[in-house]
């Protein structure tokens, strides 16, 4: 008993002072907790035995406990969050930080049916938060994901797939988050409540998996609830631990503070939170058990300001039912390798090549526009399969170019369709139809956005007012990738 006791004070020697075996005063201690702590019901009665501390759980949403309480703010003694990551981020808005100690871990992982899990695998073996993404934002994976407004399991999954869509390489900043690479992951998941897992079990008839701690997964596959177990994809490109960290909001509390947290630490302690929540060990010295032996990889960056935080669930609020007109020019210059470069942004953005996160998704509507001297046709798809992208990939396909180009006429027709943003693209100057002045004359107040793609001899000028004047942009593609000039301003 002294050898575990002298283990104890050992690890948490950095953080705690008195660490002792002896019970001390009895205590009753009231505890802000995320309401997945609630299975540590069985360990807290051994805990009130051994260190006489009574801990009484007040089990809320993440929401509403990892908003960065502060000491005496939400009037309990304690607080137990999921993520000491996410909680430093929001308590760095400028409120006091309290102690606070890791108690547990467990990642944020992806449980697939079986066939889901196969199909996934096929496009890479350990795949990224990217390739879920992707899978999902071409309809070929539905998950049952948390709100990311209520719970920290869906903001943290929410931040790997954003910050996978961003592309840096580097923590998410608030430049990198928008609504169009983030329309098609809302598309293809499911919201849930506090407890995906569970919820995923109820609909598992029509759902592919669920986004979830790695501790609730395997809790759930060994309960015997569904008809097969689910598979764990750990994405490669970095997952977020929850270290579930025990916080200080009474400094007055301290010394019961310091024998539950030397309690929660000790090693044999350690391994009965491990046997009964499936969390791993915060020590990596404790044995895991085989069911906790898969290597993690690496951890993802987090955002160094909890603003984009806030950015990212605006943006993830936006509406997912786009109506995106494009506005492609077909007079006789784009003929030959512009048309080309056309029909490979189709080609990408309906998934049959590298259209990735902002790749067309089920439920938007799309149409098309072509035009020289005055529009020469329009097809409008909703997509809800392969087939639609098809008929819109067709759209494109003509080689019945014109002479002159009449931009804003065209333009004009796309705002006749009610869009929510419109895309132009062309490599001349108006010389037919209406002038830009008698669009912007003629728009609603305030107008969707027009994305304005230039290439070629296109006027930079005139594009720019009447995109800046709709709240749109200009992007200067020529000598470029089109592709990712059109796929990186198709708006929302």
């Amino acid at each position: 008993m002294l050898t575990r006791w002298a283990l104890c004070a050992l690890l948490v020697a950095s953080t705690l002072v008195g660490c002792t075996a002896d019970t001390g005063d009895p205590v009753r201690l009231t505890v802000l907790a995320d309401r997945e702590l609630g299975d540590l019901g069985p360990l807290l009665a051994d805990l009130r035995r051994d260190t006489g501390v009574d801990l009484v759980l007040d089990l809320r949403d993440s929401r509403d406990v990892g908003t960065g309480p502060a000491p005496g703010a939400s009037g309990h003694d304690l607080a137990w969050v999921g993520s000491e990551a996410l909680f430093r981020l929001r308590a760095g808005r400028g409120g006091p930080v309290p102690l606070s100690t890791s108690t547990m871990v467990s990642p944020v992982v992806v449980g697939l049916r079986p066939a889901a899990a196969r199909r996934l695998r096929a496009v890479s073996a350990r795949p990224s938060w990217a390739d879920v993404a992707d899978r999902v934002a071409a309809g070929e994976l539905r998950l049952a994901v948390p709100d990311p407004h209520r719970s920290d399991v869906g903001l943290t999954a929410l931040l790997g797939l954003a910050t996978a869509a961003a592309g840096t390489g580097q923590a998410l900043r608030a430049e990198d988050v928008t609504c169009d690479r983030l329309a098609g992951l809302r598309s293809g998941q499911e919201p849930t409540g506090p407890d995906p897992a569970a919820e995923f079990a109820a609909r598992a008839d029509r759902l592919d998996g669920v986004v979830d701690h790695e501790s609730a997964l395997l809790t759930l596959n060994a309960s015997g609830s569904l008809d097969e177990p689910l598979e764990l994809v750990y994405p490669r490109d970095g997952v977020v631990l929850s270290d579930f960290p025990l916080l200080l909001l009474d400094p007055g509390e301290r010394a019961a503070y310091d024998r539950v947290v030397a309690w929660l630490l000790d090693p044999a302690h350690q391994q009965r939170i491990m046997a009964t929540t499936a969390r791993r060990p915060v020590d990596p010295a404790v044995p895991r058990e085989q069911r906790l032996s898969t290597d993690i990889g690496t951890g993802m960056f987090l955002p160094e300001s909890a603003d984009v935080l806030d950015r990212l669930l605006a943006a993830w609020d936006e509406p997912t039912t786009a109506h995106v007109v494009f506005v492609l020019d077909f007079s006789l210059s784009m003929a030959g390798e512009r048309a080309a470069g056309l029909r490979s942004v189709f080609g990408a953005l309906s998934g049959t090549g590298t259209g990735g996160f902002a790749r067309f998704h089920p439920g938007e509507t799309l149409t098309v526009v072509r035009f020289a001297g005055q529009p020469l046709d329009e097809r409008t798809v909703t997509v809800h399969g392969q087939p639609d992208l098809d008929r819109l990939a067709a759209a494109v396909a003509p080689d019945d170019f014109g002479r002159n180009t009449a931009i804003w006429s065209a333009v004009r027709q796309a705002y006749a369709r009610n869009p929510t943003s419109v895309v132009l693209v062309t490599d001349g100057e108006n010389n037919a139809g209406i002038s830009a002045d008698d669009l912007l004359a003629g728009l609603p107040r305030p107008a969707p956005p027009l994305f304005a793609v230039r290439i070629g001899a296109a006027d930079p000028v005139e594009l720019r007012r009447v995109a800046e004047a709709t709240g749109g942009a200009l992007v200067d593609a020529t000598g470029g990738s089109l592709v990712d000039a059109v796929r990186g301003v198709r708006g929302c």
